[in-house]
């Protein structure tokens, strides 16, 4: 089992910068990616960014150059850093973990997510 606590949201005003924080426990030796979802309301979750064990980033095109992924393997954390934030940025952000099985099989593991609101 994996266990994933999120930090850092907040209200901000268009422009500016929050920092997400994802502290991760258990048996985060068998994570092989994580990342940060985001569930706007009434809209679907959707991938943000994400980071495999190796430092793989990936990004979803809206956020490309203004957020930026990245991980602190001796705390076992996982930090997503937000500038330039948009309204079009509200949403609920989600920490993830995914563990790779064979068969193209996985198992994700989720945080309790953490509120992100800019203001129109």
């Amino acid at each position: 089992q994996v266990q994933l606590v999120e930090s850092g949201g907040g209200l901000v005003q268009p422009g500016g910068s929050l920092r997400l924080s994802c502290a991760a426990s258990g048996a985060v030796f068998s994570i092989n990616v994580m990342g940060w979802y985001r569930q706007a309301p009434g809209k679907e979750r959707e991938l943000v960014a994400t980071i495999t064990s190796g430092g793989d980033t990936n990004y979803v095109d809206s956020v490309k150059g203004r957020f930026t992924i990245s991980r602190d393997s001796a705390k076992d954390t996982v930090y997503l850093q937000m500038n330039s934030l948009k309204a079009e940025d509200t949403a609920v952000y989600y920490c993830n973990a995914r563990r790779f099985a064979p068969f193209g099989v996985y198992q994700d593991y989720w945080g309790q997510g953490t509120q992100v609101t800019v203001p129109s």
